[in-house]
């Protein structure tokens, strides 16, 4: 299965084998012992899977409820009338679905599968940026695509990617990508990056978000074994990234998301969050604006504000800047 799909899970092995996680943990273990695999977060990939890019088919089918509920928790932080980038992505298509209800939304997207989510939302007004089409992910990249977004400014972009550590941010396999990636990101004056447990810890060949620049980190609570991804949280956190977590049932599917508290617009009121907790950290994100520095424009929103810590039971981790 790794040799035909350059990746799998192990949800799916476990399912094709007829055994237990547990089982096929211990499995891959031992094969990556004699060089056969390597082990990634939830799942495994070729020897050398470093420069590797998994195809759609394969992402697709990868860690679903998690990409779900984090869809879930991302599209709370979307107002009316607001005009964002999203990036292309399993996790960003899913976020896409739920876009669609949001009236007077613009995407700007370099994503088919996005731009196809959105495609019958009569509310929501949808950009394709230019480029040239990129067939294992259907997204439009190149020189093309780069020089549609010269110019563009938006509150926040929503990305996803291959690989995600505190030491280089979010990075991705193909270098195309990272450059209409990172395109996105000067766009925006806020980033949200999308990505599951397993993809923490994760390093790809090109950076497309450094850590710096990160505003809100949306993903899922890692098992508790996995010991790296939370380990790549807490360094996360303490170098300023606001990390929203959902929760997630014990046999894998999505609890209901609460709503995002904030002051005005959609998802505000007076309601405690459930499946899911924001942790704010102090200090002001150091995001870089195109062009460099200059006034906010005045349309520009920025993102709901958070709710205090407040206790949600053991779905949700607690992350906080551990003092130094």
């Amino acid at each position: 299965m790794v040799r035909a799909n350059g990746a799998v899970s192990l949800r799916e092995l476990a399912r094709v084998v007829q055994t237990s996680e547990v089982t096929v943990r211990r499995d891959v273990r031992a094969l990556e012992a004699e060089g056969l695999l390597d082990r990634r977060h939830g799942g495994a990939v070729l020897p050398g899977g470093f420069t590797r890019e998994t195809g759609f088919p394969q992402k697709s089918h990868m860690a679903t409820a998690e990409k779900t509920a984090i869809a879930d928790l991302a599209a709370g932080l979307v107002e009316e009338g607001e005009a964002i980038v999203v990036g292309a992505g399993t996790t960003t298509q899913e976020l896409a679905r739920r876009l669609a209800r949001v009236p007077g939304l613009t995407v700007v997207t370099n994503s088919l599968l996005v731009a196809q989510a959105l495609a019958h939302a009569n509310r929501v007004e949808v950009v394709m940026t230019g480029g040239t089409l990129r067939g294992s992910n259907y997204a439009l990249v190149g020189s093309g695509a780069e020089q549609s977004l010269q110019g563009l400014r938006v509150s926040r972009a929503f990305l996803s990617g291959s690989g995600l550590t505190a030491e280089r941010g979010l990075s991705t396999s193909n270098m195309l990508s990272a450059s209409v990636d990172r395109a996105l990101v000067q766009a925006a004056a806020e980033v949200v990056v999308l990505a599951d447990h397993t993809k923490l810890g994760t390093d790809t060949m090109f950076q497309t978000v450094p850590t710096d620049v990160m505003t809100r980190l949306v993903t899922d609570k890692p098992p508790p074994q996995d010991d790296r991804a939370g380990t790549e949280l807490q360094a996360l956190a303490d170098q300023g990234v606001q990390i929203t977590v959902a929760g997630m049932t014990p046999a894998g599917a999505a609890e209901a998301p609460g709503p995002v508290q904030g002051s005005g617009g959609r998802g505000s009121g007076g309601e405690k969050g459930q499946g899911r907790r924001d942790v704010p950290m102090p200090g002001q994100r150091r995001n870089i604006p195109p062009g460099g520095g200059g006034s906010q424009p005045s349309q520009l929103r920025s993102a709901p504000a958070l709710p205090e810590q407040s206790p949600v039971g053991n779905r949700v981790a607690d992350l906080a800047p551990r003092r130094r």
